[in-house]
């Protein structure tokens, strides 16, 4: 997890806490009953309307985007604009090489297909349908969190009219009086606590980290078939900063400076790619 992240979340929850203690004692919003209920209900919920599998798979998506290092589209460019030069310089084998180096599996498979010689089309068409079933997937995990969010305030409304049975069947009895009325008030809580600010958050990160995932993959498609097209590198980073903002986009990739630091290239011109042959504006 982004260190920024993890203290955005942890401070929320220290609100949160606080905002119960400074209301009373914390003590006041635990009861076992109203948890037994809205937990048990909301899980076996879920475990009726999906498969075991795909409650797993659920679970590792969001385990993995917590984990994962998120890629910026400047990252994508600037690696795109370096393979460009390399294959330039020593040819398209040599990007062979960085399908071992790269951490991103889009953009092994697309060096995969460039390397083994596919043509411009069934690269395209491969990497679209790889990229449209990816979106259908992770469609189908923020659908099976929504719905369980869907779910929660229910089992939470559940929860309190077990309390208020429990409270009109207390006779004259205080003390199961007042047990009858936590019961009631904190499973409407936890109904509330887990929908918002559990089940729906996870279903709009695994958007937000798929249309970001998605945008990746689209530069990474074009920057590959620009690459097989054997697109110069200048013309290759002014096409690609066309999916960065505005703000992104000042400097320049590619100068002969950067090209012989990143591939050891020596002074001769001959060694350096044509787009080069001329002076370029310092990165």
């Amino acid at each position: 997890m982004e260190r920024n992240t993890l203290i955005g979340i942890t401070a929320s929850i220290l609100l949160l806490v606080l905002g119960f203690v400074l209301n009373g004692s914390i003590g006041l919003y635990f009861n076992l009953v109203s948890m037994l209920i809205v937990v048990g209900g909301v899980f076996g919920a879920a475990f009726i309307s999906f498969r075991w599998e795909r409650l797993v798979i659920v679970y590792r998506v969001l385990r993995s985007l917590y984990r994962t290092k998120i890629r910026t589209p400047e990252e994508i460019v600037e690696t795109l604009v370096d393979l460009s030069v390399k294959s330039k310089i020593n040819g398209i084998l040599s990007l062979q090489d960085d399908q071992e180096e790269t951490s991103i599996n889009f953009l092994k498979r697309a060096l995969g297909l460039l390397v083994d010689g596919f043509p411009r089309e069934q690269i395209r068409e491969a990497l679209t349908t790889e990229m449209y079933f990816f979106k259908l997937r992770r469609q189908e995990s923020e659908r099976v969190l929504r719905t369980i969010a869907e779910v929660c305030p229910p089992f939470g409304l559940i929860g309190s009219i077990v309390g208020l049975l429990g409270l009109f069947s207390a006779g004259y009895d205080d003390a199961s009086i007042l047990r009858a009325i936590a019961t009631a008030l904190t499973a409407t809580v936890y109904g509330a606590v887990l929908a918002y600010f559990l089940f729906i958050p996870f279903a709009a990160h695994i958007r937000e980290r798929t249309d970001n995932e998605l945008l990746l993959q689209k530069i990474i498609l074009e920057g590959v078939i620009a690459i097989e097209s054997e697109l110069k590198p200048r013309m290759l980073e002014l096409k690609l900063k066309s999916f960065l903002t505005p703000s992104s986009r000042a400097g320049n990739i590619v100068s002969l400076e950067r090209i012989r630091e990143r591939f050891k290239v020596k002074e001769e011109e001959d060694k350096l790619p044509s787009i080069e042959k001329r002076p370029l504006a310092k990165s």
